[in-house]
């Protein structure tokens, strides 16, 4: 069999089983990626990035990559990071031929900042996780629905997104004017006042025997160096999850997070 390639990658293993309850095979996966490539990359455009790879399928156990492998191509944009320890040099995707090469590497899932390589410390937009602590995602409807009225009214407009497993994910975007650690104390006021103006829906309580059941409303995430699944990446799940952006008059037909997956596009 003649190996294929894409985007100038060529596809190494293309029959390994990544999905085995679904039977969807490496090459399939990275033709998802090589269909979407237009759609997911305004969203990993200069982004540093956590890859969480799956070399052999979701059947054994995966890892996140933050640090860009001294293996990898010239071609992979790479951007260096301050962190506790010293630095750290990770990967950012800006075109299909990087995306195609990660995919190729057993990239399953793409998590991204919130910030910019030019600007580490100033984010451009804030998500709000919608974490259910059962099953019942009608709660998480009626709760995405309650934060976007809350944050409309504060001039705020958010977008929606399923995460392709479990909850929903709003964000919005704002100009880079405050540093990860101001943005983050206005983001906690307001998740402090949703789970106030809704308090048998809504949590901001971390730990989960501590939640009662409530949707945790987590905004932790908008901290330096924390990320959030791209819009548009698989998730490593039975289902093939898809984190898939939405409209809000999707809303109310949806059933759930889990919805959209690899094989509507197969």
């Amino acid at each position: 069999m003649k190996t294929p390639e894409i985007a100038g990658i060529a596809i190494s293993h293309p029959d390994k089983i990544i999905y085995p309850k679904l039977g969807i095979t490496k090459l399939e996966m990275v033709e998802y990626y090589e269909k979407v490539a237009e759609n997911m990359l305004p969203y990993l455009k200069d982004r540093p990035l956590t890859l969480h790879r799956f070399p052999n399928g979701i059947g054994d156990d995966g890892f996140y990559q933050k640090s860009a492998g001294d293996y990898f191509p010239s071609f992979i944009k790479r951007v260096e990071i301050k962190t506790e320890e010293g630095s750290n040099t990770q990967v950012i995707c800006n075109n299909k031929k990087s995306l195609i090469y990660l995919a190729n590497q057993g990239t399953l899932e793409f998590h991204i900042w919130l910030a910019k390589a030019d600007k580490l410390t100033m984010p451009d937009k804030v998500v709000f996780d919608l974490d259910p602590s059962g099953n019942n995602f009608n709660k998480v409807k009626d709760a995405a629905k309650y934060v976007r009225e809350y944050l409309l009214k504060q001039g705020l407009e958010p977008q929606l997104m399923t995460t392709g497993q479990q909850g929903l994910h709003l964000r919005y975007t704002h100009r880079r004017t405050k540093t990860f650690d101001e943005r983050r104390t206005d983001v906690k006021q307001m998740a402090l006042e949703l789970e106030k103006k809704y308090p048998k829906l809504l949590t901001t309580a971390v730990r989960k025997d501590n939640r009662e059941g409530k949707l945790f409303l987590d905004y932790l995430r908008n901290a330096y160096a924390q990320t959030s699944v791209c819009p548009y990446s698989l998730r490593a799940n039975e289902a093939a999850g898809i984190a898939m952006p939405i409209s809000w008059d999707e809303l109310d037909s949806l059933k759930s997070a889990s919805e959209f997956t690899l094989k509507d596009f197969k």
